[in-house]
């Protein structure tokens, strides 16, 4: 199905309109981009974006609220609804309208969800999600932009060993496919986003690919100007848990939740360093910053990470008969070091406890080492659990499975010295 072109315009002049908004910016379509990680990053760096695809309600409400309705990133086309999509129907309903934008794209970008692939959880091929990896090709294919950056987690590299037949790496599917669709030099390359300022320790597969032969030109920006965006943002290049968080302890004070009932939230201290003023740059002063709402502990659990903060080892999983001693139940309990960067945030908030206070996380917290500037306000509930996990995106979770803005905001100042030879922007 397709809409109605005598009601809308024909889709070419109506993709001309609004891309011509754009004020020779570059252009990008984020897919699968769940509340937006990848969208605020370019958006920082001066990248227009025309549209956003998420399936998912909640996720694709904070990336409406911050993106769309706050920040007017998008130059939204008129035939396509602003709600949440799921990239296939996008595909059956508007396969047309995204035809006409060919040419006048510069960047596809996104991570179809990874949970198939992760080695943090069950890598199953048979994960219907994996499926997805096609669709993004088919929406590269009919867009035909200048340039791709596919981004998934490290798994997405490995084999799945337990179908000998089918038992192949999905990264060799993208880099081949986009070779055969007229992308010569795509290549992957795993990164760490600790390298480009992320306080957090986080190993993703990037795959960058160009119409031009340059994406061993984007890698080499990405990584050679890292020192020179740290400079000009006034933060280090490497930066770790107390640098990201140190300003947010519950030991300051704390106010009436001011989206939950029965619960507290943190109040705002003074930043403390430059990755602290980097991210509140632009923030009203409320009395508490946006989901820093604390978890209610029982006095038997406070009293389990006390002990865990007093002598668990830092920034590793506790297993075996530590997690006795300890008093642990949960089988994944890390204790976060406040001295080096965390390791890689999930989407599950008693995963880790806080480096100084017995204590999980809040999403702002879990936000701050994802690089999200505290100007983004997240929507929907704060956790989910039991069947409905699976079918709901909590905050945890839109935090948990983005791309950090900081690296992205690197990633798109590397596309403009590419794709605009250089040029400022």
């Amino acid at each position: 199905m397709t809409c109605d072109r005598r009601k809308t315009g024909s889709g070419a002049a109506i993709a001309r309109r609004s891309i011509a908004q754009t004020s020779g910016r570059l252009t990008c379509i984020d897919l699968f981009a769940g509340c937006g990680g990848l969208s605020v990053g370019l958006h920082e760096a001066g990248i227009r974006g025309l549209f956003a695809v998420e399936k998912n309600a909640a996720a694709f409400s904070s990336l409406k609220h911050n993106l769309i309705v706050n920040r007017q990133h998008f130059a939204w086309p008129e035939w396509l609804p602003q709600q949440n999509w799921d990239i296939r129907e996008l595909l059956e309903r508007y396969s047309p309208q995204l035809r006409t934008l060919r040419g006048q794209v510069d960047i596809v970008v996104g991570g179809p969800p990874c949970q198939g692939f992760s080695t943090a959880g069950r890598r199953q091929e048979s994960d219907e999600r994996n499926n997805l990896v096609h669709a993004y090709l088919e929406l590269v294919a009919l867009v035909q932009p200048k340039a791709v950056m596919f981004e998934n987690v490290r798994g997405f590299t490995m084999q799945f060993k337990a179908n000998a037949e089918k038992g192949i790496e999905y990264s060799r599917v993208v880099i081949s496919r986009l070779r055969e669709l007229g992308y010569p030099d795509a290549q992957g390359k795993v990164l760490d986003m600790a390298s480009y300022g992320v306080p957090q320790r986080r190993l993703r597969f990037i795959v960058v690919a160009t119409r031009s032969l340059q994406a061993a030109k984007v890698f080499e920006h990405l990584w050679d100007n890292r020192g020179t965006f740290a400079r000009a943002k006034g933060i280090p290049i490497r930066n770790s848990v107390r640098t990201a968080l140190s300003n947010l302890k519950k030991a300051k004070g704390v106010v009436d939740s001011p989206d939950t009932t029965g619960f507290t939230a943190g109040r705002w201290d003074k930043p403390k360093n430059g990755f602290q003023k980097y991210l509140q740059r632009g923030c009203g002063r409320s009395r508490s910053p946006d989901s820093h709402r604390f978890v209610n502990h029982t006095p038997d659990v406070e009293g389990v990470f006390r002990r865990l903060l007093a002598g668990a080892t830092r920034n590793r999983c506790i297993a075996g008969e530590a997690r006795n001693r300890f008093g642990l139940k949960k089988r994944s309990v890390t204790v976060l070091a406040g001295s080096s960067p965390a390791p890689t945030v999930t989407t599950i908030p008693d995963d880790f406890v806080h480096y100084c206070e017995p204590r999980v996380m809040t999403v702002r917290e879990c936000a701050r080492l994802q690089s999200f500037p505290d100007w983004f306000e997240f929507k929907g509930p704060y956790t989910t659990g039991g069947k409905l996990r699976k079918l709901q995106t909590p905050r945890y979770t839109q935090v948990g499975n983005a791309v950090p803005p900081l690296f992205a905001e690197q990633v798109g100042e590397a596309f403009y010295q590419v794709l605009n030879h250089g040029q400022a922007h």
